[in-house]
């Protein structure tokens, strides 16, 4: 078994996002998953730019509200909501509360 303690946990930054802290709880340098599992936080305001990845990805926003657009159509993630993007589709992400959104994020590494 490896943990990786929350104040452990390394942080890193996503291209294309503002207002937005990441840690990477697992996989990558955290440990040996072939997955990573990464913990983000979005200020208000805080989001992600229009863009697609090579790779399949899940959100689970763990509290907050996030509104995620894809193809011009919005839908707002609640805490406990999750979705699927497969690689290739173009999203953005933006967080209109005034309060942080905490988003939980699946990437496949191999």
């Amino acid at each position: 078994m490896q943990i990786t303690r929350k104040g452990e946990a390394a942080a890193y930054e996503a291209p294309k996002h503002f207002g937005m802290r990441g840690w990477r709880l697992q996989g990558g340098e955290a440990s040996p998953f072939g997955t990573q599992v990464g913990l983000s936080v979005f200020d208000a305001g805080g989001g992600a730019e229009l863009s697609a990845s090579g790779v399949d990805r899940v959100y689970v926003v763990a509290s907050g509200e996030l509104t995620v657009t894809v193809d011009g159509v919005e839908q707002t993630l609640r805490e406990f909501d999750s979705c699927f993007i497969p690689a290739g589709e173009h999203r953005s992400l933006l967080n209109r509360c005034p309060l942080p959104a905490v988003l939980i994020t699946v990437i496949p590494t191999k």
